[in-house]
């Protein structure tokens, strides 16, 4: 049986001397990884990188819960995230935080088309978007089904509670222009990931934050 679907590259895993497992968020599929062979080349490589939107060919195996993906083509080109250092480090924490926080398995109602959105969002932004990762963040929760409040976060961001209520009560477009400095953004954006830990009873130790606190500084 084959079915096509739209994949989110989360994360990849070198199999064998050519092929990838390749951990997607599917709209179809939830959270699910799958085989893809006949992978080396740069050009090949390319089509995952952290948060490409593609269409793929699934072809389900009665044998192995590992299906293959094939035919493979991108959606969407992302040039407006790939063409900036920025916006790709920032594809980097958000799709690590997926990885780390959607279980292999789990089929969230909607979040495939909610991620699709914001990744076309972050890739049409011109200016202003060095709070995006906050905002999804807390919109993430949402999609989740935790929907929060201000007040359901005191216990997680002390002393930032009136930043974290700020980006709870203000527009999209009015919370990229809280100001905050790199060291801020950072403490702000673990203290809400300790909170979406504490509801999904996982550890969700993100390294490439490191690396936005960097470059956002």
């Amino acid at each position: 049986m084959t079915i096509n679907t739209g994949l989110i590259v989360l994360h990849t895993t070198k199999f064998g001397e050519n092929s990838l497992v390749v951990h997607t968020l599917s709209r179809d599929y939830g959270r699910r990884s799958f085989l893809v062979r006949g992978v080396g080349k740069k050009a090949s490589m390319s089509l995952f990188l952290p948060l490409n939107i593609l269409e793929a060919e699934i072809v389900e195996s009665s044998k192995s819960d590992l299906f293959t993906a094939r035919n493979i083509t991108a959606i969407h080109p992302l040039s407006g995230i790939r063409n900036n250092l920025f916006k790709n480090s920032m594809t980097l924490f958000i799709s690590e935080v997926l990885y780390r926080v959607v279980k292999d398995g789990a089929a969230e109602q909607g979040l495939y088309e909610w991620c699709e959105k914001n990744i076309l969002l972050l890739d049409n932004i011109q200016t202003d978007f060095s709070n995006f990762h906050i905002r999804f963040l807390l919109e993430l929760a949402v999609a989740l089904g935790f929907s929060p409040e201000a007040r359901d976060l005191a216990p997680f961001v002390g002393d930032h509670y009136p930043v974290a209520e700020k980006f709870m009560s203000l527009s999209f477009a009015e919370s990229m222009l809280i100001p905050l400095n790199g060291s801020l953004r950072n403490e702000i954006a673990e203290e809400i990931l300790r909170y979406i830990e504490f509801h999904t009873e996982s550890s969700v130790n993100v390294n490439s934050l490191k690396v936005l606190h960097e470059l956002f500084a």
